[in-house]
């Protein structure tokens, strides 16, 4: 399922560790290779029927009929795969360049990739490490462990096991998510500086959160008297000899020339070492092998890492939002398949695009990273098809699904349909304005099935949806499922198997959705386009023909204002789109750059909103007052409405206001 609306955002990973970066090994010093085997030691029990036998032979012929091609066609440097099987690594293999203009080849040994938000795989296993010793409780106010305070909402604190299950309530924080350099300050400073609202109550709605995340590494700190980097060191990669592996920003030298370059496109440039700001959520660099030896220890009860109830504890506590999607375990989250339950994260930086699914039953995990983001988002497709190929060749399975009848099912549809907003937002500053272009819309096919705007399949037709239980769907021809929520004879909620864990769609407030707000936002910008621009033409035109502006006293003075403010809030809004789009497209604006471009559009647009619309009234009454035409005094009113949505759409997105806290 491609997700081409949903850009998720990585944050950074900070945690715990103990082996200090001066004993950590020197790469001209190889560590202990995993060494894959080169013929299965037991005989596998007989397949399923039309499932093709999971071998190391098997598994490397279908890698490479897959991913050259697939990272050739969507622009994507190198990638690495690896996948394990009975405690073993069944095969770790490198495609496509490290390092493009020097034709340097991805090593799954010995080159480093970014695997983004898998990172909180170990932060939350240093937590998971801390709560079995009795030194963090799960359901514990999490002030407890912290040296400032995070409000409560509704009464109510938020707890590690929120914390683990992002469903803290946090809003969504994205300044210093990635810049270039070094860290901008140590971790408690980071997240002192600002506590993002809590949105929702604790315990409710999925809201994905980094900043959630690195708190929990900053509690791992506090609780462990060491760095977030020392725990992880000492606790994380030491145990399980994960010696090419690292949370620091930058690299300690001996890894440095170990790590890929990073590029958008793999004929592009390659791009600087991004450093995470909120470090436990997504800092992490690792090679293929030690992403394997991570995966072993999971799939080993805990292995070296935790004792085997507490990783059953980590890999099963599950959180029910919405019945028949995936849900949101201690960390891990579900991607359901084929009848089987893997427990996954994936992870994306700007460049590096990754994501690590264990399956329990079968004992096996997979691991694939890519350092391109590729054409058109291709390291999503690509990942994507690459679990559902690898659980469709060796986990097969028939769906044995029902069916809603027909009208009921039509029915079902036209109460989904709507305009929703993502649990996972900004809420409380001007990045709220994203959600008015970011809204999803849920329309009625015309064979009477939803059609969801940004839910397409791999070829990028929109997806076919099914209904196989009342409010449940199933992709007709692929493995997604969707589910709705509904209150009251009311669709109030709804998800979809890829971001349910940790994402709601939450029905619009009318007074926000963006079906009725977005064409009248259209209509007034045009409005007072078309009003600051007559002021130069009508003066150029009075000047060729010699004619002078019929207009005096109050009238020339609403008449001018009125044209000056409609100039004044048409630079505004490009003033905010310029600076929006900027920042969205080079995360490195994110820490601070353009602050003094955001104070002055906040105070220029208190000035021109409220401004715009108190001239317009004055204008109107103007206008109906005296002698006018009536284009004059149609237009006097179609500028008050225009001023009227600008003003609510600004209020209502956070336009108006003041600070940098986003």
């Amino acid at each position: 399922m491609q997700l081409r609306s949903l850009k998720m955002l990585i944050a950074g990973v900070l945690a715990l560790a103990a082996v200090p970066a001066s004993t950590q090994q020197a790469p001209s010093i190889a560590p202990k290779p995993i060494t894959p085997p080169a013929a299965q030691a037991t005989p596998l029990p007989a397949p399923a029927s039309g499932a093709a036998t999971l071998t190391k032979a098997d598994v490397d012929s279908w890698l490479d009929g897959y991913m050259p091609y697939a990272l050739a066609r969507g622009e994507v440097a190198g990638a690495v795969v690896v996948v394990v099987k009975d405690g073993q690594v069944l095969t770790q293999r490198g495609f496509g360049y490290a390092d493009v203009a020097a034709r340097k080849r991805v090593d799954p040994e010995a080159t480093m990739f970014r695997p983004g938000s898998v990172s909180k795989l170990v932060t939350w296993t240093a937590v998971m490490q801390l709560v079995e010793q009795g030194r963090i409780d799960l359901d514990a106010d999490i002030n407890t462990y912290l040296d400032f305070k995070i409000p409560a909402r509704d009464g109510k604190p938020v707890t590690m096991r929120q914390v683990m299950t992002h469903t803290a309530g946090f809003e969504e924080t994205i300044r210093g998510l990635i810049s270039v350099g070094k860290p901008d300050a140590p971790l408690g400073q980071l997240l002192k500086r600002w506590v993002p609202e809590r949105i929702f109550a604790p315990g409710t709605t999925p809201a994905y959160s980094n900043y959630a995340t690195a708190l929990a590494g900053h509690v791992v700190e506090r609780v462990s008297g060491l760095s977030f980097d020392d725990y992880v060191d000492r606790n994380i990669f030491a145990r399980i000899g994960m010696t090419r592996s690292s949370f620091r920003q930058p690299l300690p030298a001996p890894l440095q020339p170990l790590m890929s370059r990073g590029y958008a496109l793999a004929s592009g440039d390659p791009k600087p070492y991004e450093v995470i700001g909120l470090a436990p959520a997504g800092s992490l660099a690792a090679t293929g092998a030690d992403m394997g030896r991570f995966m072993l220890a999971h799939l080993n009860n805990g292995g070296a890492l935790l004792k085997p109830e507490t990783a059953r504890m980590m890999h099963t506590t599950t959180l029910t939002i919405l019945p028949e999607v995936n849900r949101m375990a201690l960390g891990f989250y579900e991607q359901e398949i084929n009848g089987l339950t893997a427990i996954a994260h994936g992870g994306d930086t700007q460049w590096f695009h990754s994501y690590l699914w264990l399956f329990p039953e079968r004992n096996t995990g997979v691991y694939v990273s890519m350092n391109s983001a590729g054409k058109d988002g291709a390291s999503g497709a690509i990942r994507t098809a690459l679990f559902e190929g690898f659980a469709d060749r060796y986990f097969p399975a028939p769906y044995q699904d029902a069916r809603v009848d027909a009208d009921t099912a039509k029915q079902h549809a036209q109460m989904l349909a709507g305009t929703y907003v993502n649990s996972r937002r900004s809420d409380s500053n001007f990045f709220k304005a994203l959600e008015l272009v970011g809204q999803v819309k849920v329309g009625v096919g015309a064979d009477g099935t939803p059609l969801v705007n940004f839910l397409t399949n791999l070829g990028g037709e929109p997806i076919k949806w099914v209904e196989i239980a009342p409010f449940v769907w199933r992709d007709a021809n692929g493995h997604g499922r969707m589910a709705a929520k509904v209150v009251d004879g009311k669709v109030v909620r709804l998800s979809f198997d890829e971001i349910s864990p940790f994402m709601m769609l939450d029905r619009a407030p009318w007074y926000l959705s963006a079906s009725w707000l977005m064409p009248a936002l259209l209509f007034g910008i045009g409005v007072l386009a078309l009003t600051a621009l007559s002021w130069p033409i009508g003066a150029i035109a009075r000047r060729r023909y010699g004619a002078k502006l019929a207009f005096a006293g109050n009238d020339l003075k609403a008449y001018r204002l009125v044209r000056g403010f409609a100039a004044l809030v048409s630079v505004v809004l490009i003033g905010w789109a310029v600076a929006l789009s900027m920042m969205m497209s080079d995360f490195a604006l994110l820490g601070g750059a353009l602050d003094w471009l955001i104070w002055l559009l906040q105070i220029a647009g208190v000035i021109a909103f409220f401004g715009m619309l108190g001239i317009a009234v004055w204008h109107l009454w103007l206008a109906w007052k005296g002698k006018r035409g009536w284009f004059s005094r149609l237009w006097s009113v179609l500028i008050v409405l225009a001023a009227f949505f600008i003003l609510w759409a600004a209020l209502g997105f956070k336009l108006i206001g003041f600070g940098t806290d986003y």
